[in-house]
């Protein structure tokens, strides 16, 4: 569902003041979940990689050729999984692929950063300000 123009509105004077206040850590902030949720991708990769280890020994133990087998393509699709993980993470303080370029694409506007939209939108209600006093 939607924001309506006034929840958005909000939303932006709130991301302002955050911005305002403290820009280091929101900076920190920008693109945290994606970054916790390849992580947290690569760590449940590199567990399966240690079960697959242990289903590939418990085969060869058994004498399970099988069992052998089907460790060996668990370890292959957890490695797959832990560097696509790995590459797919944003850096600290880099933004998120896919976050509002696409929409400034289809508008024929530039693409520009959450950063630079902000400041020009503080900048413009700083001047209106100081304009009307």
């Amino acid at each position: 569902m939607p924001l309506s123009e006034h929840e958005q509105r909000m939303l932006e004077q709130m991301e302002r003041a955050l911005y305002a206040e403290d820009p280091k850590f929101a900076s920190a902030l920008e693109g945290s979940g994606l970054r916790t949720y390849t992580r947290r991708r690569v760590y449940q990769a590199v567990a399966g990689f240690l079960v697959g280890i242990a289903l590939l020994m418990a085969g060869m133990v058994a004498k399970q050729v099988w069992l052998s087998v089907v460790g060996f393509l668990v370890m292959l699709g957890c490695a797959v999984l832990a560097v696509t993980g790995w590459r797919k993470a944003p850096k600290p303080g880099e933004q998120p692929a896919g976050g509002a370029a696409p929409h400034a694409r289809r508008q024929g506007r530039p693409k520009r950063s959450m950063m630079d939209r902000i400041e020009q939108r503080w900048q413009r209600r700083r001047d209106e300000q100081q304009g009307g006093q």
